[in-house]
């Protein structure tokens, strides 16, 4: 399987990012509430991502076989049309620090302790991928995660899990029947190599979602995605 673990994964809390979004202002009575709980967490919090790196076996028009798994998605399979390894991936704020979350039963107490459980994970992903990108050569390398589109379900999280192994003994995470993860701040993925930008946001038309990293665009899929 040759599914390969990473568990030190460096992390930072940014306050000014965690405050904006949780939209506390300096001054306020609660903020030192904040700040030990922040404190809390970067004691307690042990993100840990399984990944290896796999190679893609075949192509269709809406689809790729990795290492014997095949993955359905048109877009995925443009995506990957000029290169031939993935790395799929599972990273994870990890069961200590959710377990410290579910400590906390007050209303905002649980806000917080979700929004610093959101910023670790922001903070080890960035790190993560910094460190697959020197060991695999990546280059310049992009994202696409099961049930981020239409177009690549929430249900394609199954082969994924079964392409890295048993992720619950390797790093404490489990695929549910509903193909969420458990602990709930955890994220799956391909990162690959491609030339050009790419966000899955790019493809989405929901609005308001706090975790936008690029306008929609409503005529990408129709010009580079859709079958001629």
């Amino acid at each position: 399987m040759n599914t390969k673990v990473m568990t030190a994964i460096p992390f930072t809390i940014d306050r000014d990012w965690l405050f904006t979004h949780l939209h506390i202002k300096p001054g306020k009575p609660y903020v030192e509430d904040v700040v030990n709980m922040i404190e809390q967490a970067l004691t307690i919090g042990k993100p840990k991502a399984a990944y290896r790196l796999a190679y893609i076996e075949s192509k269709g028009e809406d689809f790729v076989v990795v290492d014997g798994f095949k993955f359905t998605s048109r877009v995925l399979r443009v995506n990957l049309a000029e290169t031939f390894k993935v790395v799929p991936y599972v990273i994870t704020c990890g069961e200590e620090l959710e377990g410290w979350a579910k400590t906390f039963h007050h209303m905002f107490e649980t806000y917080c302790a979700d929004g610093i459980m959101e910023a670790v994970m922001h903070s080890a992903r960035v790190a993560f991928f910094a460190q697959i990108a020197e060991e695999y050569n990546l280059g310049h390398a992009v994202n696409m995660n099961p049930g981020s589109l239409e177009d690549w379900p929430l249900k394609e999280q199954a082969p994924l899990f079964q392409l890295l192994g048993d992720t619950k003994s390797l790093i404490g995470v489990e695929l549910k029947e509903s193909f969420l993860m458990s602990p709930i701040k955890t994220v799956s993925g391909f990162r690959f190599s491609k030339e050009g930008s790419y966000e899955n946001c790019q493809l989405c038309p929901r609005e308001k979602c706090p975790g936008r990293r690029a306008p929609y665009e409503q005529n990408l899929y129709a010009e580079r995605y859709q079958l001629k």
